[in-house]
């Protein structure tokens, strides 16, 4: 099936995604513990800016600022009946900025974790994480999203209930995990792990990867060992920009917009298609990704020694799996820890 994105990935051998939402407003000046999907609806203008500020910097693509427009996580803020609205009105305004550009822009619609713990080690049952995807889905369908974007998952069972969720709503999507947790995800899911997975979906992603998760150089080890397992479908790298330290009652990112461009072209170099930045990154990070990625040529395969070297050590000893070229040994010296 054609759509914006195949259409893309067809003409180019890289795509550049976008960086933060969540940093980007805060420094907007979103409130902690406010929901930032009630924005699409007071602060239009801002979630405008958010888009454009990616766009301008040179992304072929965007994520909406829907991540935790889903039932589960608005009725925390009494807005379970608004998932529909907000999904939909954040995908109204990409639309807008994306078709505004002059040039082939996608437009995916991020869809978050629900926030619960699914069965049967919590309570969340398959039919009702399905169907909250589902809503979600349907309402960034209505909106103009050119495609569906689950992130940030840690268990199995809510990557395939997105998958059943996203092919009720008949739309493509693209789905990643984030491994914080010594090269694992929070529910014990390696990079190999998550191959399979994809790869037995009856309706997989067009690209599959990582995001989040600690920083940069764990997310290149993880997508090391993505394609090391030989998959079939781009890979996708959304790291965060350096280590997250607390400072002054915030959080700051301490990944430079040089490191980062490093960390684009390593990426690229270990398979992945689809990269961009998650957490801490700006436009002025993605400025300089954008730039590397069109000037400096195609390299090796890189070590993790070399991986280490040029964008900093990694948390753990192991990538997980303890199977990896490298995994079993820390490459790079000090240990990180999230913050």
């Amino acid at each position: 099936m054609s759509n914006a994105l195949t259409d893309l990935l067809q003409s180019r051998d890289w795509l550049l995604a976008d960086g933060a939402t969540g940093t980007n407003l805060f420094n907007m000046g979103l409130s902690s513990g406010d929901a930032p999907e009630f924005w699409n609806i007071d602060e239009p203008e801002k979630i405008r800016a958010l888009y454009r500020g990616s766009v301008d910097a040179g992304s072929d693509l965007f994520l909406t600022n829907s991540f935790g427009a889903n039932a589960s996580r608005l009725k925390l803020h009494d807005a379970a009946h608004r998932a529909r609205e907000l999904s939909r009105v954040s995908a109204e305004l990409g639309r807008e900025v994306a078709d505004a550009s002059g040039r082939k822009v996608v437009v995916a619609g991020s869809v978050g974790p629900t926030g619960e713990i699914m069965q049967p080690v919590g309570e969340l049952t398959h039919e009702a994480a399905v169907e909250m995807f589902h809503e979600q889905a349907e309402g960034l369908k209505e909106g103009g999203a050119d495609v569906l974007w689950v992130e940030t998952i840690s268990a199995p069972e809510e990557f395939r209930a997105a998958a059943e969720a996203f092919a009720l709503a008949d739309m493509p999507w693209c789905g990643t995990m984030s491994f914080d947790t010594a090269g694992r995800t929070m529910m014990g899911v390696t990079s190999e792990d998550m191959v399979k997975l994809v790869e037995g979906l009856p309706n997989p992603p067009l690209a599959f990867g990582a995001n989040c998760g600690v920083g940069a150089s764990d997310l290149l080890r993880t997508v090391l060992g993505f394609t090391a397992a030989g998959p079939t479908r781009p890979v996708v790298a959304k790291g965060n920009a350096g280590i997250p330290r607390f400072e002054d009652g915030h959080i700051h990112y301490d990944g430079t917009p040089d490191l980062m461009a490093e960390y684009a072209v390593l990426a690229r170099d270990s398979g992945a298609t689809i990269i961009g930045g998650c957490c801490g990154t700006m436009p002025e990070h993605l400025e300089k990704m954008r730039a590397a990625l069109e000037t400096r040529p195609r390299g090796e395969r890189p070590s993790l020694e070399t991986i280490a070297e040029k964008i900093g050590g990694f948390s753990s000893e192991s990538d997980g799996t303890g199977e990896n070229e490298g995994g079993q040994r820390r490459a790079g010296g000090r240990r990180r820890r999230r913050g």
